[in-house]
């Protein structure tokens, strides 16, 4: 396993919710400078198209930086224009746009050197029965990525699901809707950002679903969370689902992983310096305690099938 860590640039920013502001907006210059102060990082994933209001100065700071990007983050929800959907907004002009988005996002991604993009379609789905026709709102979701993919072979379209929110029930709300939305479109560019906190909430075993995508081709990025799988909170990893978080890890390094790991992490409690660097350390934490447990240890205690003998074994190897 060969991995690179990226922090969300834009999680250094503004944080608030309906309730509350826990950090206040900074300038790209000056979350950059933070990221400097961070041990251990590689990179850094940036929004479209919030942090390119002043492309040549944006992309003059990136490349600066000295960072590496791991991708370009396309938003096609924030917006108002976005209230009715984006990929599959009624509105034929609005679905364009949304598709022009993804491949801006393509051609700034091969620009600055990171390969692909990845795009989180939130707003895409319905609130209430009879709502929307499902048949028409698919496949227009499958026609906008296919135009969007198309664009630019050499970039990867990296999409990411998530069970509800900013929707009741996001129109690509799980594993198994990714995947199928991948082979509809065809095209070998297209594939899955699992967010491990997007699997939990959506009731899924992370290692699980990062097996499913990379049986099928189609793991392209992941992104590291956590959450009491019940709501995004987007926690330090391994603060509550420790085994998911090692069991995820175990597949990842089995499975040869080469590439990045992005960290979807919101601080609302601490400085958020301090909580990058916790979300760092907690990851390579996670690395040790993988070494500690053994991978041939592990591998024995799966093919066994014995749930005692494993969980014996996992928190006996933990306190010695």
């Amino acid at each position: 396993m060969k991995v690179k860590h990226a922090l969300m640039i834009g999680l250094l920013g503004r944080g608030v919710d309906r309730f509350h502001e826990y950090q206040p907006a900074r300038s790209l210059p000056e979350r950059l400078s933070m990221v400097r102060q961070i041990e251990g990082v590689d990179g850094i994933e940036v929004v479209y198209p919030a942090e390119f209001a002043k492309a040549p100065e944006t992309l003059r700071l990136l490349r600066e930086s000295g960072l590496g990007i791991s991708a370009v983050n396309v938003n096609v929800k924030g917006e108002a224009k976005f209230r009715h959907g984006s990929f599959t907004s009624p509105d034929p002009a609005i679905r364009a746009e949304a598709v022009q988005y993804v491949k801006t996002g393509m051609d700034l991604a091969a620009e600055l050197g990171a390969g692909q993009v990845t795009c989180c379609p939130l707003i895409d789905g319905h609130n209430y029965s009879f709502q929307v026709d499902y048949l028409e709102q698919w496949h227009w979701l499958v026609e906008g990525v296919r135009q969007a993919a198309q664009h630019r072979p050499d970039v990867r379209v990296s999409l990411e699901y998530k069970l509800n929110e900013s929707r009741n029930f996001v129109v690509l709300g799980n594993m198994g809707q990714a995947l199928h939305l991948c082979q509809q479109v065809g095209l070998p560019n297209v594939g899955v950002t699992l967010d491990v906190g997007h699997a939990l909430i959506a009731r899924e075993t992370p290692a699980a679903s990062v097996c499913l995508a990379a049986d099928a081709g189609r793991l392209f990025y992941v992104h590291w969370n956590d959450n009491g799988r019940e709501w995004d909170w987007d926690m330090i990893p391994a603060s509550v689902n420790l085994w998911d978080t090692i069991e995820t890890l175990y597949y990842l390094d089995r499975l040869g992983w080469q590439g990045w790991f992005s960290y979807d992490v919101i601080n609302r409690d601490s400085d958020p310096v301090a909580t990058q660097q916790a979300t760092l350390r907690a990851m390579h934490a996670v690395e040790r305690l993988l070494d500690k447990l053994g991978r041939v240890e592990l591998g024995r205690l799966i093919h066994s099938g014995d749930p005692a003998q494993a969980m014996e074994f996992l928190l006996g190897r933990l306190s010695s």
